[in-house]
């Protein structure tokens, strides 16, 4: 029986592009693995549509907060359809970067030290006073980035104090709380996990070398200024303790399917957890099918046996 699937892509985020690029490559995917295969965006007409056609399985390619704080996976639910990934309240869970940090680092992992900091606490306190207390706390430099969403939207590195203020004004531009996070230089990795049976597979690491020095939304987007090396280039005790730690961010977290962790490796060799994505890039310059082909397998396969998992849950 061939399966209709069904991936939600585009929405009204910041990543609406991105999202788009990410269901149009998981289209020829899974219609190269023999699914019939129907992207839709989510629109008014979204929940009306779901019970008319009644796919077997969605796949969600949404970024940012349309796709990773649990409210799709939530209507998902309600509307009874089966959906490749995290139950929305897990999604939730890794959605909140200051959450995730906890959880993992709870769980016996590094991670930055950092800071959360609300837009209204930023406005009422002071920001000469504030920025002093975050220097003397965290020190210099610091990475400021916005509590939601992904793709490094609002987050930019700071090295000196005075470029403090508009760091974190540029992060609120995309929310009302900004995490304020030890900068830990060293070699920048991203490790995904898919489920293969009643395993947990970290598939190789992709490390990230950026042109500019910081991967940004521009060096992630734009063919040519980021290298890409895959397996990333660390010793092999150093590369299962990256594995380790995105097997255990999965679990810490309560993720299904599939995950990316975005990880940073210290010159002492310790892998320092960054955060985690439930719903990853596919586009030609993500790192999911970097890690997917480097391993051997095919990306609509990888997918397929996931739409099928999660029927079978469903069920």
């Amino acid at each position: 029986m061939t399966r209709h699937v069904v991936i939600l892509a585009g929405g009204l985020s910041h990543e609406r592009d991105v999202s788009l690029r990410s269901g149009s490559r998981l289209h020829e995917a899974l219609r190269g693995s023999g699914m019939d295969v129907t992207v839709r965006d989510t629109d008014a007409e979204l929940i009306g549509w779901l019970a008319e056609a009644k796919p077997d399985a969605a796949v969600i390619a949404l970024h940012g907060s349309r796709g990773e704080n649990g409210a799709i996976q939530g209507i998902l639910e309600m509307s009874g359809v089966p959906y490749v990934g995290t139950p929305a309240a897990n999604c939730r869970l890794a959605y909140e970067k200051n959450i995730a940090k906890n959880l993992v680092q709870r769980a016996g992992f590094s991670t930055p030290r950092w800071m959360s900091l609300s837009h209204s606490t930023f406005r009422d306190l002071g920001a000469q006073t504030l920025i002093g207390l975050l220097v003397s706390h965290l020190g210099l430099p610091l990475m400021v980035k916005p509590q939601h969403g992904g793709s490094a939207l609002g987050a930019s590195a700071v090295r000196a104090a005075e470029d403090l203020p508009a760091a974190l004004v540029g992060a609120f531009a995309y929310g009302d709380i900004a995490i304020v996070e030890e900068f830990v230089a060293g070699v920048e990795v991203a490790i995904t996990v898919v489920e293969e049976g009643d395993d947990l597979v970290a598939l190789p690491a992709v490390e990230i070398v950026p042109d500019s020095g910081i991967f940004d939304y521009e060096s992630r987007y734009t063919a040519g200024l980021t290298t890409y090396f895959t397996p990333a280039r660390l010793d092999d005790s150093v590369a299962a303790a990256a594995a380790d730690l995105a097997i255990g961010a999965h679990r810490a977290l309560g993720l299904l399917d599939v995950s990316r962790t975005d990880a940073i490796v210290s010159e002492d060799g310790i892998v320092h957890f960054l955060e985690v994505n439930v719903s990853p890039g596919l586009t030609e310059t993500s790192m999911l099918p970097m890690s997917v082909a480097e391993s051997g397998r095919d990306l609509g396969a990888v997918y397929a046996s996931l739409v099928e998992r999660a029927i079978t849950r469903w069920r």
